[in-house]
């Protein structure tokens, strides 16, 4: 996805935006397969959430680790208004509270990219 944003961010965002609408969809037929809310075994959204994370990033080894654990911290975390969108019903509150987490980490990966940290 990195590579193609570097030749085309347009082509890029709508892969992103086409994979997202894709995996909600996923999510939704996920839970009714399940009987569960956000069940376990339905990984795409945290697929989808890193993709957020990780979205047109330099491909080097440490942006990319840099974006995984932050992922990973505002995933378990899940500061406002991630926690509330959980608890939207269906596939788009599976996996919502992840991008949100995908754009929070987005965020500082960002900056530290800016900074020249990674």
């Amino acid at each position: 996805m990195n590579r193609i944003a570097g030749a085309s961010l347009y082509l890029a965002l709508l892969t992103l935006v086409a994979f997202i609408a894709v995996a909600t969809w996923l999510c939704n037929k996920g839970e009714e397969i399940f009987q569960a809310k956000d069940c376990s075994k339905i990984v795409i959204d945290e697929i989808a959430g890193f993709m957020v994370a990780n979205f047109a990033s330099p491909t080097r080894l440490k942006p990319a680790i840099l974006a995984f654990l932050l992922f990973r911290f505002f995933d378990i975390i899940k500061p406002y208004p991630a926690r509330r969108a959980e608890r939207i019903s269906g596939g788009l509150g599976v996996i919502l509270d992840d991008l949100i987490a995908g754009v929070y980490a987005f965020a500082i990966v960002r900056l530290f990219l800016s900074w020249g940290v990674v």
